[in-house]
Formats: C-alpha cells, sequence, structure tokens
C-alpha cells in the first residue's frame, strides 16, 4: 500500500526535495564560520566566531569568541549535535553547564528522565523504590529513582509494576527544536546519536523552553498515563564529590548504555548481552567518533614533519599520552610506553629488562592466577638465561598464600610479576604487600592490570611497582594499543627491544645514539589513531567515574554470583572474598562449550574456554569453564537471562 503525498494546507503538493534544498541554504547562511567535523565536531585549530553557541558558557577556554581550540584536543568540548533527536546520557553531562543553566539560559530547571539511575538490589527485590510512583502528582522532593515493576529498570507488568500501564514518552513538537544546536558533552567525550542506530529508542526532549530562548538539551522524560512525571534527574551541575577532589554525576546505567551502539545490536533476535568483558569490552560512541575525527582531520606521522597535520597527529597522540599518565597517575609523561598490549608490554620488559638483569641462578616468581602472557615470556627468559621460575601458590577460594610466597623469596630473586586481577577466576590480589614483599628482597616488580584498570583506581605511585602494564581495548579504548608504565630511573638503564625509525637520535654506520625514554621504546610508526582512542576512553571512564563504576559492578557481581550458586549442579570456580567481574562456573552433566552455546542462543555472549590460563584452571580440577564477565553497562535484568538459561539446562538435566 502506497503513502499519500504530503500536501500543504491548501492542497498543494509539498515539495521534499525544494525543503531540504531549503534546509541547506539555511545552513550553509547559519552564524557559523568554522567547518564541523564528524558528528559536528568543531575541527581544531577553528574560532568559534562571537556570539556563537559554541561559546564556553563559564567564559573561558575553547568556545570562547576568538579563542582557538587546541590542536590535538579530544573532540566533543564544542559540539553540535547532528540531529534532534540526540541523547544526552551520562557520558556527555557537563557540570560545566551549571552557570548557564543558573543564568536563565532556557535550561530547564529539571532534566527529566526515563531512565532510573543506579539503585543496588538484593535478590530480585529493588532496594529505595520512592512511594511517590503512582500517584497523581510528584513529590517535591522525589529522588532520581523510579522503578515500574521489581524488573530493575524495565518497566513491566509483574510483581511491583503488575497492573502499571506503559509508560508514554512525552515528545514537544519538533518545531520547537533547532536543527543544529549545541549538546551538553563533557570535554572530550561526543554525544551519541540515537538516529541511526539500530534499535535505539528515540530520544525524547525536554520541556520547551521559551520560543525566545531556543531549547538546546534533549532528555527523556516520561509521563505516566495517571499523570505522574518519574522524578527528574539530577540536574549537570548536581554531582558527587569522590575522593582526591573529582566530581561526577550519579551513575546511571541506563545513560551509561546509550553511550555503546553496539548494546542494541541483536543477536539470534534478542537483544545482545555482553558478558565477555574480561576478553574485551565495547566501545562508547566518543570513543569511535575520536578515531574517526582523527583519521579525517588529523592522520599524519607524528614528531618530525613540518607541517601542520603533523603537528596536530603528534598533539593528540602526545596528549593521550598525558591522559594515561593522569589515569594511571605516573609521576612523569615520560615514563608512559605505547605498545600494542599487556603481552607486547611484559615481553618488553622480559626481553629488555630480563636480559640484561637475569642470569644463571637466578629465579623469576610469578603466581599461579596469571595469563600465559605472563608466563610464557618468563618462561623463555629463563630458559634462554639458565634460571628458575617459581609460582606462588593459591588457596581453595584462589587467593594468593602470601606466606608461601614469602618463603619463595631470596637474594636470587630478580622479579615477581604477578596479575592484580585473575582474568579466569576475577581475584583481586593483595599486590601492594606483595610488591613491598619484593622489594624487601632486593627484586624488582612487575603488576599485570589488563583486568584490573577498569574496574578499579589505578595508582602506579601508591601501589610502588617498577613496572605496570595494561591494554586499551580492556579499558573501552580500541585494539592494538597498549601502555607499559616504568620507573624512570629503571627505564633508563634498559636497552631498546627493536630498532628502527622514530627511536633515533642519530646514526652512522659505526653507532646508534637513541632517543630518551618513552621514544626509546616506540621504534616505527606507532598505533597513533588507536593511542588518540585510548586516550578518549579514559576521558569517558573519567567522566562516569572509577568509583561509580567499581560499587555498581561489585553490586552486580554479589547479585550475580548468588543466584548462580542457587542453581543445583553449578560448581562456581574462585570464591575469593575479594573479586572483581568475572563468575566462572561449571554445570555438572554440560560441557562449558554446551553451555555457552545456550547462552548464545539467547543472545547472551559468555567465554568458554581456558581463558590462556591453563594452570589456574588445572589446580581446580577443570580444563575449562564458563566465564560471565561484566562491565558498568551491564544490568541486573541481563544476569536474570543469563540465569533463567542456566536454571532450564540445570533442571532438563535432573529430569533426565
Amino acid at each position: 500500500m502506497s503513502l499519500p503525498s504530503p500536501t500543504l494546507p491548501d492542497g498543494a503538493p509539498f515539495d521534499t526535495a525544494a525543503l531540504a534544498r531549503l534546509a541547506n541554504e539555511l545552513f550553509s547562511a547559519a552564524p557559523f564560520s568554522t567547518p564541523l567535523g564528524v558528528h559536528g565536531v568543531q575541527a581544531p585549530g577553528n574560532i568559534a566566531p562571537a556570539g556563537s553557541p559554541l561559546a564556553s558558557p563559564a567564559g573561558v577556554g575553547p568556545g570562547v569568541p576568538g579563542t582557538p581550540i587546541p590542536q590535538g584536543q579530544v573532540p566533543g568540548t564544542n559540539l553540535i549535535p547532528a540531529s534532534p533527536t540526540q541523547v544526552l546520557s551520562l557520558g556527555n553531562r557537563a557540570p560545566a553547564l551549571a552557570p548557564a543553566a543558573q543564568a536563565g539560559n532556557g535550561l530547564p530547571d529539571k532534566l527529566v528522565s526515563s531512565a532510573p539511575a543506579y539503585e543496588p538490589r538484593s535478590g530480585s527485590a529493588v532496594l529505595g523504590v520512592p512511594e511517590a510512583v503512582g500517584a497523581s502528582t510528584p513529590s517535591a522532593d522525589a529522588g532520581p529513582y523510579y522503578f515500574l515493576s521489581e524488573r530493575y529498570g524495565q518497566p513491566g507488568q509483574s510483581g511491583a509494576g503488575a497492573g502499571l500501564p506503559t509508560p508514554e514518552l512525552r515528545v514537544p513538537e519538533a518545531s520547537l527544536f533547532p536543527a543544529a544546536v549545541p549538546s551538553a558533552a563533557a570535554p572530550g567525550l561526543s554525544a551519541p546519536v540515537a538516529t541511526g542506530i539500530p534499535g535505539a529508542a528515540p530520544a525524547s526532549p525536554a520541556p520547551a523552553a521559551p520560543s525566545s530562548n531556543p531549547q538546546y538539551y534533549f532528555v527523556d522524560a516520561v509521563v505516566l498515563p495517571s499523570g505522574y512525571v518519574t522524578p527528574a534527574k539530577p540536574q549537570p551541575h548536581a554531582t558527587v564529590p569522590l575522593a582526591g577532589g573529582d566530581r561526577h554525576p550519579p551513575f546511571d546505567v541506563h545513560a551509561v548504555r546509550r553511550d555503546f551502539p553496539i548494546l542494541q545490536e541483536r543477536v539470534n533476535g534478542r537483544q545482545l548481552v555482553w558478558f565477555d568483558n574480561a576478553a574485551t569490552t565495547h566501545k562508547p560512541q566518543s570513543v569511535i567518533d575520536r578515531i574517526a575525527y582523527f583519521y579525517e582531520h588529523e592522520n599524519s606521522n607524528i614528531h618530525r614533519a613540518a607541517h601542520e597535520l603533523a603537528a596536530r597527529a603528534t598533539d593528540a597522540y602526545e596528549g593521550a599520552r598525558e591522559r594515561v599518565k593522569r589515569f594511571i597517575n605516573a609521576p612523569d609523561v615520560n615514563e608512559v610506553i605505547f605498545v600494542r598490549g599487556t603481552t607486547e608490554a611484559i615481553n618488553l620488559v622480559a626481553k629488555s629488562w630480563g636480559g640484561q638483569h637475569v642470569g644463571e641462578g637466578d629465579e623469576i616468581i610469578v603466581s599461579n592466577l596469571e595469563h600465559h602472557a605472563n608466563i610464557v615470556p618468563w618462561q623463555q627468559l629463563a630458559a634462554a638465561k639458565g634460571a628458575r621460575l617459581r609460582v606462588i601458590p593459591v588457596d581453595d577460594s584462589g587467593q594468593v598464600l602470601l606466606d608461601e610466597y614469602r618463603k619463595l623469596l631470596n637474594d636470587r630473586t630478580k622479579i615477581v610479576a604477578v596479575t592484580q586481577v585473575s582474568n579466569a577466576l576475577g581475584t583481586v590480589t593483595p599486590i601492594k604487600e606483595i610488591v613491598e614483599l619484593a622489594h624487601r628482597a632486593g627484586a624488582k616488580t612487575l603488576v599485570d592490570g589488563a583486568q584490573s584498570v577498569s574496574h578499579m583506581r589505578t595508582d602506579v605511585q601508591d601501589l610502588g611497582a617498577d613496572f605496570f602494564v595494561f591494554s586499551g581495548h580492556k579499558v573501552f579504548g580500541p585494539t592494538g594499543i597498549g601502555v607499559v608504565w616504568g620507573k624512570r630511573e629503571v627505564l633508563e638503564d634498559m636497552p631498546p627491544w627493536q630498532g628502527g625509525g622514530n627511536m633515533i637520535a642519530d646514526v652512522t654506520f659505526e653507532k646508534t645514539v637513541f632517543q630518551p625514554i618513552p621514544n626509546k621504546f616506540e621504534a616505527g610508526t606507532g598505533n597513533i589513531a588507536d593511542a588518540v582512542g585510548l586516550g578518549a576512553a579514559i576521558d569517558y571512564v573519567n567522566r562516569i567515574g572509577i568509583e561509580n563504576i567499581a560499587r555498581y559492578e561489585h553490586d552486580l557481581l554479589v547479585y550475580g554470583t548468588a543466584q548462580l550458586k542457587q542453581i543445583k549442579g553449578v560448581r562456581l570456580i574462585g570464591t575469593a572474598a575479594d573479586k572483581a567481574s568475572v563468575m566462572s562456573f561449571v554445570l555438572a552433566g554440560y560441557s562449558t562449550e554446551e553451555v555457552g552455546k545456550a547462552l548464545n542462543e539467547e543472545g547472551i555472549a559468555v567465554r568458554t574456554g581456558h581463558h590462556c590460563a591453563q594452570p589456574i584452571l588445572r589446580r581446580f580440577g577443570v580444563e575449562t569453564t564458563v566465564r560471565p564477565s561484566l562491565a558498568f553497562y551491564n544490568t541486573y535484568d541481563e544476569i536474570d537471562r543469563m540465569i533463567a538459561v542456566v536454571r532450564k539446562l540445570a533442571a532438563q538435566r535432573s529430569a533426565v
């Protein structure tokens, strides 16, 4: 059936092509003299014109009329949304906008959202449900949470939400919203656009501001059929003080999820549940946009060329190094070395530091928890040098035995290399004590932070280790980029482990003079774009707040572990008191591959196998496990979906 052609009020045909041309002419004449990059990002080096909405509300920094935007700046400081359906999510809600909001510039006094902020729950009950839900009028001091059922964060027809009609979205008329207006975006973060993302829910603007003062900020607004308006999200400037003086918006898992377009994917006809975060994490739109922006506006090799794009690329690359430095609290930016990932990082240390300092009869200590990447390079070094690899044992919960570790340390111990969080069990090791004991014995230390860096705050100065290594793709950044941090005096004592361009100060056929750190260890053209993407990922995590992430993930882990324990036939592998993210298990009567296949049929992605950690699994008498692993964009409902599949499998086997 064909739809009738649109007509004007007088019945004349409506020419959509003509309207499109007029729209293009309108935007060409708009008072923005600066070209736009990906998703409306202002290109570096351009000027925000006087009177432009790009001007900073605080009156300082990028966006001030006549102020150049620094080269290499992560896009997102000044943004123009690509469509009026832009979603204001947790990752792009900027506290810096508060002065403008308070100055009567048309911002609503309250931002109303359909997404409840995070509340922990125990069992199947939601904690902290406001009594005002379902009332005819909202309480003046209603909290920032609402729930329509005991199904956390999703309207339902059972339990606490039984009998409540489906909420309706309040959508103001489109004519009230300009087609291109600035978004409330945090520095370094681009606002994801709902349109064009398969399965994305349409965004709903906030209540309209007076037409004389255009409304620029788009959030979800939900009104129940009773007329009750769900409690508002906190205003952009309402932030939570955290340790160290950092301030972040209250954690809202639904806002977070809008920042990750891949979470809208459907697998086997069902919404994707990504429980394979220990293998790799997904990327927020801001990271995707930042990488695209680099290739569109900054792509060049770095450091030496005398042209504009080389300067932009160098600034972006070195800006990412500075972001890593701050993220891990390194004392010196030059101690941060970019590599391909944790595996290459450990190999660099083993081949360079180990090749110079480990000799025959020396000893290297690792733990029984290690990933193969923190075993094999040390085995190779020991075999080449005639050294010995020694292993810290673990108890039946999967925690390292410190008393046994103390017995291993002696004056022949040269380096202790231990993971901070086990990728197979989720055990959080007492890494500060491990480092301190190693230093008392005169040994150097390496901390494998691949599984810890996205779940807890990292402070290399507090840890005291000599090396800290991690991968970008485990912390919501791109693949193919990682970091070695090392103490300056240790790095300067190490020889380069690769030779070539970029690490050279001077070359003759008689000798070579190397660049100082970090360039000494970055031979050849590095992974420039993905280093920049890692910087954007760090910006995103900082915007959410690592303490917020840790607290929410811990509650998810406690809930999921309790649910798995109740299923007959489930055996949890790794039950240490201090854990992060991982819930490894086996199910009686099924291979781990069969469980993984059943979960995949329901759209749930988990890892099955040995997880490149065969020694620790064999310590528990198994070769493989099912390994759901969590991130801060996962929800209680997703855990419930997984639990339902495992329960069904267990019941089927019991019935046979």
